[in-house]
């Protein structure tokens, strides 16, 4: 008799849950009419405290230019972000986040928290606390950053 693979199953459940928040997070996003790489970019360029450049997103974001300029062009077409040109060189263009793309931020928030609430509803506080000690443990090991 062979011992069971843990590691294994611990990879498959964890592919598993992360497949089920992206369908509750689709579900909640869907009325707000943005895909999640949108909310995805729209969440990092508010995390910056300077309009960020393409290729800083980019680099963030782990994807090649190309993907980050195809977000910003639906992005900016919704009038969610706009492209403004660095103030210190004319040939770089910053991404600064509009009004309305603060206004999506906040819905955004929300329906990530309501399609996190649905996966985490059957853990209790305390499970819910330990949860995110190990999986903060699991983010700090050894290995590439996620």
């Amino acid at each position: 008799m062979t011992a069971p693979d843990t590691s294994g199953q611990l990879a498959e459940q964890l592919l598993r849950l992360t497949r089920r928040l992206h369908r509750a997070q689709k579900r909640y996003l869907d009325p707000v009419g943005i895909t999640p790489a949108q909310s995805r970019l729209l969440r990092t360029v508010a995390h910056y405290d300077h309009p960020p450049r393409m290729a800083d997103l980019a680099q963030r974001l782990e994807v090649v230019p190309r993907a980050v300029t195809t977000l910003v062009d639906a992005l900016e077409a919704g009038g969610s972000v706009r492209r403004v040109p660095d103030p210190s060189n004319r040939r770089v263009i910053r991404i600064e986040l509009t009004d309305e793309g603060r206004r999506i931020l906040r819905k955004l928030r929300e329906a990530r928290r309501a399609a996190v609430e649905d996966v985490l509803a059957p853990l209790s506080a305390e499970q819910r606390s330990l949860l995110g000690s190990l999986l903060d443990e699991l983010m700090a090991g050894p290995g590439p950053a996620c």
